[in-house]
Parts: structure tokens; C-alpha cells; sequence
């Protein structure tokens, strides 16, 4: 085919920034939007309810749309064309996993937001139906479309750093005193059809702190552990060449910021591997917290400690310890990505995200080209933040059968692996 055509389900703050990415691709072209908010399907800023617009991640909704395209409060109607070949998929988490199953259904390739899933069984029910119905999936865990992450995936299997031994990566943002703040149960903003919002998971009156963008603070939609701690734990996770943890601890709580959140501002897990290595992710959203020192992670190996993010990488070499001969066991390394185009305000000097975007094109085109990121990697790395927050919940050291996708140790914390959805949305 000369061109994909596309449509988008949820074109929000995120769909947004997708939706110009992909736009500017010379494969793709774009023919319908959904959305439960009309100002965004109608891309009229004029429309969004004031008290939205004094709150961050609210889109300008200014981008160069085609002249003839079609718009569906329903994305159901959407998926009812014959004439698309793949939809993006950028609602809030707890959609993901019946919308892609759905697309599949219908016959469309899906590329979709990060965290894939709310629950566990979700993600491996969307492989499930991806490999039943013979469509391409792809994960936008833009870190996948990262030329310095994908040379370092290479690297540190090789030896870059020695053995590895442990990892780590944190979200930081101090977030004291009010947080996302508090707000009583209003009626939704005209045009957002809260009960298709809410989709699978059981009603609730409307407030602003769920709400644009404030979902991420509300364990019943998604979590900091979800939203930043998976970009993370699937960069660690295919640089070091897991799959899962064998146990995970998590210890954390609301401990300052008093707001309308119900996950922790202040949170530290610890996944363990049969291969011998710990990783470990915090959340400081009452403090400043510990950044890694030019980069994003850190992974420490026998010979060195490497420091990465998108921009480019460090090695330093480990000093000898107690009772060794050796003064230095590898060089220091330093490596900067050349400058390209700015990815927006970021700081990034490289679009991944547009990256990823092209790839799956490929992917729609070509059967035979693999995605940066599967469904299966979305998936595994997803889990690693549902692991963590059923540790927190449960307040113990979790054992984790990777196969069986199950604990071994605890019955209550396999009651968490999913929820019962509200009727009429399955998994089907």
C-alpha cells in the first residue's frame, strides 16, 4: 500500500502529540478521529470547559488535519469501517486493553499508549487475540525507538558494564503540599460523555481530580508506578535481558501530600531475578528524591556503572574493593547523541516517539518487519507496575511464577490480576 489509513481513538493531550507525529509521516494518513470530549474531536479549543483550561495538559488543538476527515463520539463506529487499516489508540489506561482487542476484531493493526494495560490479565489476553487474529500490535514505550537505548540493548549484553548486578530509576516530582489538589463531585464538562470515560470500570460521579490527565493519581485508572515506573522497567528490562521478576516488595504510602490521590507519594520496590539481579524503581512526589546523575537509570555491573538516557550514556569504572589488586577493570566511557531535531520542550534531541510511529507503519506495510516494542514486551514490562502496586497492597514479599503469570505465596494478591469489568465491555 502507498499509505496507511489510520484512525485515532483518543486524541487528548497524548493523542495529540501522536497525532502530529504521525501527520508529518509521508506513509501515513490519517481519516478519522474518536473521542468522548467533543472539543477535542472537533479540535476547538474555544469549547473546553474553563476549568480545564487553568489545569496542565490541556492540548492547543492546532495541528494541520486534513481537509476531509471523519469524526465519532463512538469508537465503536470507527471500527466498523472496512476501509482502515490501523487505529492509535491513546485513551486512558483502563481502556486500552478492550479497545485493542476490539480493533483486532475488526481487522485493524493497533499501535497503543503506554502503560498497555490496567490489569495483567488484560495484557495476555491482547497477545492472545493479536496471535488469534493475525493483526500486528505495537506499544508506544517511546524509549523502544531510541538510538542510544537500542545501542546500548547490544552493548551491556556484551559486557558493557561487567556483569550486572542491580539497577535503578526513579520518577521524581515534589509534589507538596497540594498535589493534584481536591475537588467535590461536579457534573462532567459539556460535551465529555462520562460514561463512556469510564467504560469498563464502575461508575463514579465526575470530578476534577480524575479528569483530564488527573486519572494518573487514581488507582482505579492508573498509577505513577504505571506511568512512569513501565518506561523505566522496560528500558532495565531489555538492556539487562529479563522477562519478569521472581518476587517483588514494595514499601510506600500517602506520607505529605494531602490531595485527592489514593496511591502513594512516596513509594520504593524491589524486584528480584532467578539470574541473580535486583532492580529498583521509587516514587518522590513528596521530596526531591534521588535523580540519577546524567541519565534516567543507572545499571552497576562488576566493572563500571553505566548512567543512560535518551541523549546519551556514561560509563564510570568501579573503584576496587576490600582485599582486591586490581586499580581499574574497564575505561570510562562518554557518549552523546549528535544533535538533531528538538523534540518539542523535552530537551530530547531525538524524536523516538516519531520513531516508534514509522516503525509500525512498516509493520503495516511489510509482515516480515518485527515492532520495536510487541505487544508480548508491552506486556511483561506493563506487569512489572501491577506487580508492584499488588505488593503494596498486600504489604508482602510477593513470589511470581513469570509462566503462570500467578503468585505462589499469596491468593489474595491473584484476586488483584484483574477486576470485573462493567457490562456491556468484555475481553472477548
Amino acid at each position: 500500500m502507498d499509505k496507511v489509513r489510520i484512525g485515532f481513538i483518543g486524541v487528548g493531550n497524548r493523542g495529540t502529540q501522536l497525532l502530529r507525529w504521525t501527520l508529518e509521516n509521508e506513509r501515513a494518513q490519517v481519516v478519522a478521529l474518536a473521542d468522548v470530549y467533543k472539543p477535542y474531536l472537533d479540535r476547538d479549543r474555544s469549547a473546553i470547559d474553563p476549568r480545564l483550561l487553568v489545569k496542565r495538559n490541556v492540548p492547543s488543538l492546532d495541528e494541520q488535519l486534513p481537509e476531509r476527515i471523519d469524526r465519532y463520539t463512538d469508537f465503536r463506529d470507527l471500527l466498523d469501517r472496512d476501509d482502515i487499516d490501523a487505529v492509535v489508540i491513546s485513551t486512558p489506561d483502563h481502556w486500552h486493553a478492550v479497545q485493542t482487542i476490539m480493533s483486532f476484531r475488526a481487522g485493524k493493526d493497533v499501535f497503543v499508549e503506554k502503560p498497555l494495560t490496567a490489569t495483567v490479565h488484560e495484557g495476555r489476553r491482547m497477545v492472545e487475540v493479536e496471535a488469534e487474529t493475525g493483526r500486528a500490535g505495537a506499544v508506544c514505550l517511546n524509549r523502544r525507538g531510541s538510538s542510544i537505548y537500542q545501542e546500548l540493548a547490544q552493548k551491556v549484553h556484551k559486557g558493557l558494564v561487567g556483569r550486572v548486578v542491580r539497577a535503578y530509576a526513579s520518577h521524581s516530582s515534589n509534589m507538596y503540599p497540594r498535589g493534584i489538589g481536591k475537588a467535590s463531585p461536579s457534573d462532567p464538562p459539556a460535551g465529555l460523555d462520562w460514561d463512556m470515560w469510564l467504560g469498563p470500570r464502575a461508575h463514579r460521579p465526575y470530578s476534577e481530580s480524575i479528569a483530564p490527565y488527573h486519572f494518573r493519581w487514581q488507582s482505579d485508572f492508573s498509577s505513577q508506578m504505571g506511568n512512569w515506573g513501565v518506561h523505566y522497567m522496560d528500558v532495565i528490562r531489555w538492556l539487562i535481558g529479563e522477562t519478569a521478576p521472581i518476587s517483588v516488595t514494595a514499601v510506600g504510602g500517602r506520607y505529605a501530600v494531602d490531595d485527592d490521590r489514593d496511591i502513594p507519594d512516596t513509594l520504593s520496590v524491589l524486584f528480584e531475578f532467578e539470574s541473580g539481579r535486583i532492580v529498583e524503581f521509587q516514587v518522590n512526589e513528596a521530596s526531591a528524591g534521588h535523580r540519577v546523575s546524567g541519565g534516567e537509570i543507572e545499571i552497576f555491573g562488576t566493572h563500571g556503572t553505566l548512567a543512560a538516557d535518551q541523549n546519551g550514556y556514561s560509563v564510570v569504572p568501579t573503584n576496587p574493593g576490600q582485599f582486591q589488586e586490581w586499580n581499574s577493570l574497564m575505561e570510562p566511557i562518554e557518549r552523546t547523541l549528535e544533535s538533531q531535531n528538538a523534540y518539542g520542550d523535552l530537551g530530547i534531541k531525538e524524536n523516538s516517539t516519531a520513531n516508534l510511529i514509522d516503525n509500525f507503519l512498516s509493520c503495516v506495510i511489510d509482515r516480515s518487519v518485527a515492532p520495536f516494542c510487541s505487544l508480548e514486551d508491552g506486556h511483561r514490562s506493563t506487569s512489572f507496575a501491577h506487580l508492584a502496586n499488588i505488593a503494596l497492597a498486600t504489604g508482602e514479599r510477593l513470589r511470581w511464577d513469570a509462566k503462570g503469570e500467578r503468585f505462589t505465596n499469596h491468593e489474595e494478591a491473584n484476586a488483584m490480576l484483574h477486576y470485573e469489568y462493567r457490562e456491556p465491555w468484555r475481553l472477548e
